[in-house]
């Protein structure tokens, strides 16, 4: 149950940070990476922001010039965000205009990879000259969601890059990217905020003042995605019966949960038994709320099945025979003994 995706209205300080540290730096091409739930997009706004903006301060953008009121909009002639349709979407950025047609007209769904007709618009972005005299800056964000073809076609531009544009590529899975797509890009690990910080921009964001050091353990820490939890509506409590849950193969209850949501949570409860059997303590769980231990052979097979299955779950399966699976199988390893 991840989301990387953070609101821009009250910026995490330990971005904020980042952000100042990175544009004192030179290079035409920054690539954030790091797990789900550090705020890679955040991060990323924000550097396109400054770059962009005609009264940048020591810290970033200065959020009133008229540059910066065109980001807020979702106008800026000189920003290209070159995202999967259904991240747009999500995120309230346009669409193209044949892109929004087609999926108005119900010829097709958004898409959830980033199409080759935007990449090539966004290369011919790149030639352009600028609009408003600060330079062009192409946002890519989740950049493992270009294909084969898109990020050849990237690798082009990033390779040969014309000399008023600048790149930042976001992204949660580096692994995922070509080679020679990470290596002319100026890598940056996304850095983990202090608890103290999280729990204090958590409390900022709304979310209930004893929901949130639950909610931040059964994220690991990632303060974006225990934000996500709190919007989709999981509770501590909630999250602490979900370990017996499965051992019970109780499907009701994660019948709300997308298959997404429902694999992550499997995984963490496979790592924490994991970790438990071999003397850790649990990261994501309290070690009260865990089944009896298993043998590792078994959770390490379960745990290879879900790394599978999350390669496999955006494929038009039926979901509720997806999750049904996903408890069978969560329960046949949960009740299974030395």
């Amino acid at each position: 149950m991840t989301s990387s995706i953070q609101a821009e209205a009250g910026i995490a300080p330990w971005i904020q940070a980042q952000a100042s540290q990175l544009l004192k730096q030179r290079g035409h091409a920054w690539l954030l990476h790091g797990p789900s739930g550090l705020g890679q997009y955040a991060l990323a706004t924000q550097l396109a922001r400054a770059w962009l903006c005609e009264f940048p301060n020591q810290v970033g953008a200065c959020g009133q010039c008229g540059s910066c009121h065109a980001i807020d909009v979702r106008t800026h002639a000189d920003l290209c965000v070159l995202m999967p349709e259904t991240t747009l979407l999500e995120l309230n950025w346009p669409l193209g205009e044949k892109a929004q047609a087609d999926i108005d007209d119900k010829k097709r769904k958004a898409s959830k990879e980033i199409r080759v007709e935007a990449m090539r618009d966004a290369v011919e972005f790149a030639q352009r000259t600028s609009a408003r005299g600060r330079g062009k800056v192409m946002l890519v964000f989740p950049a493992e969601r270009m294909n084969g073809i898109t990020a050849n076609a990237l690798l082009k531009t990033l390779e040969e890059p014309p000399g008023d544009v600048k790149f930042v590529l976001a992204t949660e899975s580096a692994h995922q990217l070509l080679p020679t797509i990470r290596s002319r890009c100026l890598g940056h690990a996304m850095l983990w905020p202090e608890p103290t910080d999280a729990r204090e921009w958590l409390f900022t964001q709304g979310v209930q003042p004893d929901h949130v050091n639950g909610l931040l353990k059964a994220a690991g820490g990632r303060p974006e995605d225990a934000l996500g939890f709190a919007r989709y509506g999981l509770s501590p409590s909630l999250w602490a019966g979900f370990p017996k849950a499965m051992l019970r193969g109780d499907l009701a209850f994660a019948k709300d949960w997308t298959s997404s949501q429902l694999i992550d949570g499997l995984h963490k409860l496979c790592h924490d038994m994991l970790a438990q059997g071999a003397g850790a303590g649990p990261r994501f769980f309290e070690p009260a709320d865990l089944p009896p231990a298993v043998s590792l052979d078994t959770l390490t097979e379960w745990g290879g099945a879900l790394s599978r299955a999350m390669r496999t779950m955006e494929h038009p399966f039926n979901p509720g025979l997806m999750q049904e699976a996903l408890v069978g199988q969560a329960q046949s390893a949960l009740n299974s003994r030395h």
